[in-house]
């Protein structure tokens, strides 16, 4: 089997607090730029951030890195999850048959002296055979035996009813979406107002307890990714579906706030076929200009330029990034920091590739996004 590449990690957006390592105060980043670790190489896995700190957990040694606001260092991490009201790392615990320790620090403590509380968690229940990893879950928020998650706010740890059998857990402001074993999807929350559609039911109504996106079922979906107030799903076959709140286009559909400030990408560049840019303009079935949309409470599916299909997915507070299967990377909605990657602060409510990568010779792997910002990883090109 052949080696796995060495891959870079790259950060762009906002990072007025130094989140990205070494990149300084005080700036905005508006094209991808690779993280500069202090010292010898530090080989990150995950990258985990809030507004204004990141949590960057490294392979081997299972040490997290802090970087931005909150600074500091821990070893013996499994992994971490960042927040601004909590920093939670998953620990192995001390002494014999301790197992694996749960810890929620205040994001200044700098990792020192005691956690604000902990708690042992017990690990997955596997399966053997084939197939038998399938309950395996996903990074923080979701927890090791996949039938809690742990949240910013009280109660911090929230048990889920064994029948879901989760496999990844994502949060937002004020809502949750779950992917269980068998590939479907799972929200809740919403806020005491109901929210913005993020939900995905077709009400703005809020819901106290994970209930099954309808609008999905019968298709099989691989990655979930919940924004600020909207929510993405990626299904095996590649295809995108999203909703939620549309204010900064992050939906990919027209909005009114980008019209007003003439940043609409109804008249942006797209591709075509042969990747050359070309203008042009959303247009409805009738052919009259498309109708902006503030909210879209179901699922829609989403096309990528060219037919690409989506493998990954991350959404910030209001943008969105995709990871395409030929190791492209696309970004869209609100990029007033940077955290599009275009070189600009501007704001597009379509798909837009990211031609940093594609002019260095770099595939995407995976993306990650903070609030206002976004980090990648991505290897260089096998030569043919």
């Amino acid at each position: 089997m052949a080696e796995e590449r060495r891959g870079t990690w790259f950060g762009f957006g906002f990072c007025g607090f130094g989140q990205a390592l070494g990149s300084g105060r005080g700036r905005q980043v508006h094209s991808p730029e690779p993280l500069r670790a202090p010292g010898a190489g530090l080989d990150v896995c995950r990258v985990s951030a809030s507004w204004s700190y990141t949590a960057f957990v490294t392979r081997g040694g299972g040490r997290v890195e802090l970087s931005g606001f909150a600074v500091g260092a821990a070893g013996g991490c499994r992994d971490a999850w960042a927040s601004e009201e909590l920093l939670v790392v998953l620990r192995a615990g001390t002494g014999p048959g301790a197992g694996t320790e749960l810890q929620a620090w205040a994001p200044g403590s700098a990792l020192r002296g005691e956690p604000l509380w902990a708690q042992t968690v017990p690990e997955a229940e596997r399966e053997d055979g084939p197939g038998g990893d399938e309950t395996q879950s996903g990074p923080l928020p979701l927890l090791p035996c996949a039938r809690a998650y742990v949240s910013p706010r009280p109660p911090f740890y929230r048990p889920l009813a064994p029948t879901l059998r989760a496999r990844r857990l994502e949060l937002g402001a004020e809502h949750a979406l779950l992917l269980d074993a068998a590939g479907q999807g799972f929200s809740w929350g919403g806020g005491r107002g109901g929210g913005h559609g993020q939900l995905g039911h077709g009400t703005l109504e809020a819901e106290p307890e994970p209930r099954l996106l309808q609008a999905l079922q019968g298709l099989t979906m691989a990655e979930v990714a919940a924004g600020g107030w909207h929510s993405l799903c990626v299904s095996e076959a590649g295809d995108i579906y999203i909703w939620g709140w549309n204010e900064s286009g992050q939906l990919a559909l027209p909005t009114k706030s980008l019209a007003e400030d003439g940043k609409t990408t109804a008249e942006a560049s797209g591709l075509n076929e042969d990747g050359s840019e070309v203008k042009r303009v959303a247009r409805g079935e009738d052919g009259a200009p498309a109708p902006f949309i503030a909210v879209q409470p179901f699922p829609a599916l989403l096309d990528l330029p060219l037919g690409s299909d989506a493998v990954k997915a991350s959404c910030g507070s209001r943008h969105t990034a995709v990871v395409t299967r030929m190791g492209e990377l696309y970004t869209w909605g609100w990029g007033k920091y940077g955290q599009l990657g275009h070189k600009d602060t501007t704001s597009l409510d379509r798909p837009c590739r990211v031609k940093y990568f594609v002019d260095k010779q770099l595939q995407v792997r995976t993306v990650s996004c903070g609030p206002w910002n976004t980090y990648v990883y991505a290897v260089e090109k096998e030569k043919s």
